[in-house]
């Protein structure tokens, strides 16, 4: 009986950094914390581009947007995805720098 919360520890402890896992006592997914430098070099990369990042995104890319992806972290490979998919929720993200911040910390390392 005891050997599965231990072996859930075990597993937990030993994954990835940046990987998801789901949360077998709630259902939820949860992930690693984000450091603290890393989410105010997010934040304020952001907040101090907001209408430069979205111009760029609009385009397509640009160097705001990219310095927006270098400070999260975001891969080279994964960033014409991203783009995409920034563009295609231009709504949410044009509205909120927050809710662009937060995704681009979910998608980086």
């Amino acid at each position: 009986m005891r050997a599965g919360p231990i072996c859930l520890i075990f597993l937990t402890a030993c994954a990835p950094a940046g990987v998801a896992f789901q949360n077998p006592f709630t259902g939820t997914l949860s992930r690693p914390t984000v450091p603290d430098q890393t989410r105010g070099a997010v934040e304020l990369a952001v907040k101090s581009e907001f209408p430069e990042i979205n111009r760029d995104i609009a385009a397509g890319g640009g160097p705001a947007l990219t310095r927006a992806f270098d400070a999260a972290s975001v891969p080279m490979a994964d960033r014409p995805a991203r783009i995409i998919q920034l563009q295609s929720d231009t709504g949410l993200y044009a509205a909120s720098p927050a809710a662009l911040g937060n995704a681009l910390l979910v998608w980086g390392r």
